[in-house]
């Protein structure tokens, strides 16, 4: 699984991901992850337009660091799931604790906004 953290305009952290998020996937870019999205207060968007699977593992690194973010008082948010991933996280009830956008600028216009 390949990571890429970018510091965007407006103090936006984007978290580029590709690859499947099972156990594997998931170990491979654990720490970066973590402190790219959880380490401090801010306002993140992880793009996930290039994950085509997401296992129980994955779910429970993005609940991980939504909450994270959220005791912080921070912002944490999904961007762009492909139609099976969505369904995972849909059907998992994950949208209602980390809200879901159709596109990186949707949920980066979201987080300037709130």
């Amino acid at each position: 699984m390949k990571i890429v953290v970018e510091q965007m305009e407006g103090g936006i952290t984007r978290v580029d991901l590709e690859g499947r998020m099972d156990i594997e996937g998931v170990a491979s870019i654990e720490d970066k992850f973590t402190f790219a999205t959880a380490s401090g207060q801010g306002l993140v968007v992880v793009n996930v337009a290039d994950v085509p699977f997401m296992s129980s593992i994955g779910i429970r690194t993005v609940i991980v660091a939504g909450r994270a973010q959220k005791q912080r008082g921070g912002k944490f948010v999904l961007a762009a799931p492909q139609p099976m991933v969505r369904k995972v996280l849909v059907t998992a009830g994950i949208d209602q604790l980390v809200p879901l956008y159709d596109t990186v600028d949707a949920a980066c216009e979201a987080l300037r906004k709130d």
